[in-house]
């Protein structure tokens, strides 16, 4: 390839209409294409919807020499797409944290520390009961986030119940469904790991004649226009995502010049307060 024609690639495991959905990876791609178009580099991104399809992808740009580099995201523990990429010779970035990387250059956002922010806030207004509905349990973040909450809740004595979504608007409504509806005990605050489940919570709590945020308080994981213009607007745990794709285009970039490992620190989240979240009623 010339360098003009340098191309990174992409690969996310999505539902196309969840990721039609969801903010992050649009706001990510913006980042990431900020940095690499002035290096001459462009990004090749390819959508599937299952594991072998996405090495399957691998295996057939590393045939046709289609990418100079790729980034991987939503790893899971000793996964085994940090080997295959070694195998085929292409260079990589790992969007998570460095333990999933395996020896590989990484951009890092704290995820399970951040989780614990999302608790202390919540504590903060005296919830004493949370849930968290999960984004899919298989990725290494998910697990991070569960058990910062869940490390967080049982250090203040709280009770966090855990149902399991899909960062689909369905997957959020159904998994904040099964915490107001079947646990016996209700949660006066709930965590959601992407807007888009947050959004469907919002439906969830109208559907059992809730009150947000009276009766419940809704935290979205990634702050996004949607939380902005939800009714009510969404507290939310804010990243700055386009900045994280800066980081990994320029890791990218130093990876396919041959430099060293390194972990790139993603800047830190916070909580934007917004009309979803406050004191549970007495």
């Amino acid at each position: 390839m010339t360098q003009a024609s340098r191309r990174v690639g992409l690969v996310l495991e999505r539902a196309s209409h969840v990721l039609g959905e969801e903010a992050y990876y649009h706001e990510f791609l913006e980042g990431l294409e900020r940095v690499l178009a002035p290096a001459g580099v462009s990004v090749l991104v390819q959508v599937v919807t299952d594991r072998a399809a996405e090495i399957a992808t691998y295996e057939r740009w590393s045939a046709q020499a289609r990418v100079d580099g790729v980034v991987l995201v939503d790893l899971g523990p000793d996964d085994e797409r940090v080997g295959l990429v070694a195998r085929l010779g292409l260079p990589a970035v790992v969007l998570g944290d460095p333990s999933t990387a395996q020896g590989l250059p990484t951009v890092w956002t704290d995820d399970a520390g951040f989780a614990r922010e999302a608790v202390d806030f919540l504590a903060g207004l005296g919830h004493r009961v949370a849930g968290h509905v999960t984004g899919p349990p298989a990725f290494a973040h998910t697990q991070l986030r569960r058990g910062g909450l869940q490390a967080e809740a049982a250090e203040r004595g709280m009770t966090l119940l855990v149902a399991e979504g899909d960062y689909s608007y369905d997957g959020g409504r159904a998994a904040a469904l099964e915490l107001l509806e079947t646990r016996g005990v209700r949660p006066t605050a709930i965590v959601f790991d992407n807007d888009v489940m947050a959004l469907g919570g919002l439906d969830a709590a109208a559907a059992c004649g809730l009150r947000v945020p009276a009766d419940l308080s809704v935290v979205a994981w990634d702050d996004s226009p949607q939380c902005q213009l939800a009714m009510p607007a969404l507290s939310a745990m804010s990243h700055d995502v386009e900045r994280i794709g800066e980081l990994a285009a320029r890791a990218v970039l130093a990876t396919m010049a041959g430099a060293p490992v390194e972990v790139y620190q993603a800047p830190p989240a916070h909580i934007v307060v917004r009309s979803s979240t406050q004191a549970p009623a007495s």
